[in-house]
């Protein structure tokens, strides 16, 4: 058992692309933790769509062994977290099992939005912040500017921050060292009835449920009977480990230790991530506080292609579920698409990883609908309803009121590209908040902006009017009153309500014009004419034809009299009245993508 002053845990945070975990890589490689023949690009990002991405989606843990210069041997217990906005509630989980936290910041881009969200988390967290610089060796790198941002944006001093660059290996081992000094060792009592934080957990179809824990009091080894302080349920552990980055066995996890835990639990709603795990012969008498549950802010909707499929999609959430706590779903049906779910990210790039993970992982095909906000609505009676899809939004005479969520958007960004955002964020309906500067040519923009206007496709077009430069943040402010209609998009005269959204009036023209024109585009000819309609309430605002596929009845007639010719196509149209009463239009997944790609 390791002596708890010889340990030291902690996670590195940064940006996106900033080098987290590259810089992990290297300090794997150092600590000896794998031999040269094994290393690979990003070790920690072991997930196919992480690699293939080159973004961490997964925080992950590896204990690791140290060596000072002064000869001390330490154990590290190193957390990889995510840079993206969508993936902060991985970072929040990491952070609450650590005592210290690295912050990488790239020596070319300096601080962006997601260094300085992080670093207010740590802050937030008590942990004790140890700056890097990183990309020293790129030959655009300024590590000075960056100091100096750390310095001037976060306002915590980086006179000593380290050095380094995770593709060469400079200046590692100086970082080392000041976790080594600075970061507290944990602190605890091992004779104290257990208490583990539960941070993280997976399903594996052998062996049930895999505990990702952080030991704070007490002992935890095999044959210990363990509570689940949040559910009540009672286990018996059968095996504790680490991952070094492999998994290693081990006899016991004490104070400080970051392992995991196997107990044979198969029922998936047994474990609760942010959970205190005690024992349970003699437990201890408070809970840790965990996590705040997080709300998800973008909701739409699964289908499988395949009706016979819903109960396997079930099951595969709910695997997918234990392993991120920030998906919820719910059971729902639709008249075009059958029996699926409706389910809850935390934005765009969350809801596109699920997808993906769901379609590789558990071999499924999923028509994904276009996602929406959540709205909270006032009736004339006055009961308040939280809605997060937008076919049940009540008719518009029993209205009152819609509130839509707004955010405080953090933007940071070079100067030149200043007035393309603010124009964007002026026609995305926001109010300047602050327009500060950081260094000579670095803006720092706030602005509240409606979470409906930002959702979709906010970010691209930031990316491409800042040609990749400027960076985006943001966190929930509240509820305010809005403008807001539902738009109907209806086939042949029937409503699709996998198509239906909501939107700011001011914009439902243009926004059914452009809706309309695109579902043309992607609606094949049927053998009927297909009338595509845009509508709010009975008042149709928006419409277009699809053609309809023609056999060409008078190819047999050469010469002769029109009136064979006229009489043949008449008798054609009749035909093809009646197979427009019965006909069912196919509509392809991309036709329910579309409200993304109006623009």
């Amino acid at each position: 058992m390791t002596d708890p002053s010889r340990i030291r845990n902690f996670s590195i945070v940064a940006h996106i692309d900033h080098g987290k975990t590259t810089l992990s890589d290297r300090i794997l490689e150092i600590t000896g933790a794998l031999t040269a023949r094994e290393m690979t690009e990003q070790v920690l990002d072991d997930n196919p769509i992480e690699k293939e991405r080159g973004i961490t989606i997964k925080a992950r843990a590896v204990t690791l062994n140290y060596k000072a210069e002064n000869g001390e041997k330490y154990v590290f217990n190193l957390i990889d977290t995510p840079g993206h906005v969508d993936f902060t509630y991985e970072v929040s989980r990491s952070l609450a099992a650590c005592e210290g936290a690295v912050l990488v910041v790239d020596a070319t881009q300096g601080v962006e939005a997601q260094t300085l969200a992080n670093a207010y988390l740590a802050i937030h967290n008590n942990l004790t912040i140890v700056p890097c610089i990183n990309k020293v060796d790129l030959p655009s790198a300024v590590p000075e500017m960056a100091r100096e941002q750390i310095e001037e944006v976060i306002g915590i001093p980086a006179a000593h921050a380290a050095l380094t660059s995770g593709k060469v290996g400079t200046g590692v081992r100086d970082l080392l060292e000041q976790i080594v000094h600075e970061i507290p060792p944990p602190q605890g009592d091992p004779d104290a009835p257990l208490k583990a934080l539960l941070f993280d957990s997976w399903f594996d179809a052998y062996r049930g449920v895999t505990c990702l824990v952080r030991v704070r009091d007490g002992v935890i080894k095999k044959g210990t009977k363990i509570l689940f302080m949040g559910t009540g349920q009672t286990a018996e552990v059968q095996e504790v480990g680490v991952f070094n980055p492999k998994q290693l066995v081990v006899p016991q996890l004490g104070v400080g230790d970051v392992g995991y835990v196997i107990a044979g639990i198969k029922e998936l709603l047994a474990t609760k991530i942010g959970d205190t795990l005690t024992g349970a012969e003699r437990p201890t008498e408070q809970a840790l506080p965990g996590f705040q549950d997080v709300k998800p802010m973008v909701f739409a909707s699964l289908f499988p292609t395949e009706s016979d499929d819903y109960e396997s999609l079930r099951d595969a959430m709910e695997k997918l579920k234990l392993n991120d706590a920030s998906f919820t779903f719910e059971p729902e049906s639709s008249t075009a698409l059958g029996f699926g779910f409706r389910c809850g990210y935390l934005g765009l790039l969350h809801m596109e990883i699920v997808q993906e993970r769901l379609e590789r992982e558990f071999n499924l095909s999923l028509v994904t609908t276009a996602p929406s906000v959540p709205y909270r609505v006032t009736t004339t009676r006055g009961e308040i309803l939280e809605i997060s899809n937008p076919v049940k939004l009540p008719d518009p005479q029993y209205i009152e009121k819609i509130e839509e969520p707004y955010i405080l958007a953090t933007i940071i960004t070079k100067d030149e590209f200043l007035g393309g955002i603010l124009a964007l964020a002026e026609e995305r309906r926001g109010k300047q908040v602050s327009l500060e500067y950081a260094g000579t040519s670095r803006a720092v923009l706030k602005y509240e902006l409606p979470l409906n206007e930002v959702v979709l496709d906010f970010y691209d077009k930031l990316k491409s009017i800042s040609r990749g430069y400027a960076s985006f943040d943001y966190q929930l402010l509240e509820y305010r009153p809005g403008d807001l209609v539902k738009l109907d998009i209806l086939i042949n005269g029937d409503p699709v309500d996998a198509l239906a959204f909501i939107v700011y009036r001011g914009k439902s023209q243009d926004k059914g014009r452009a809706l309309v024109d695109k579902m043309k585009e992607m609606i094949h000819s049927q053998m009927f004419e297909v009338i595509i309609q845009a509508a709010i309430g009975a008042k149709i605002i928006a419409r277009s034809t699809v053609k309809a596929l023609r056999k060409n009845v008078i190819a047999k007639c050469y010469g002769g009299d029109i009136t064979r010719k006229k009489k043949l196509l008449e008798k054609q149209k009749e035909g093809k009245k009646r197979m427009k009463k019965v006909g069912r239009v196919d509509l392809p997944q991309e036709a329910f993508l579309a409200v993304l790609r109006v623009d």
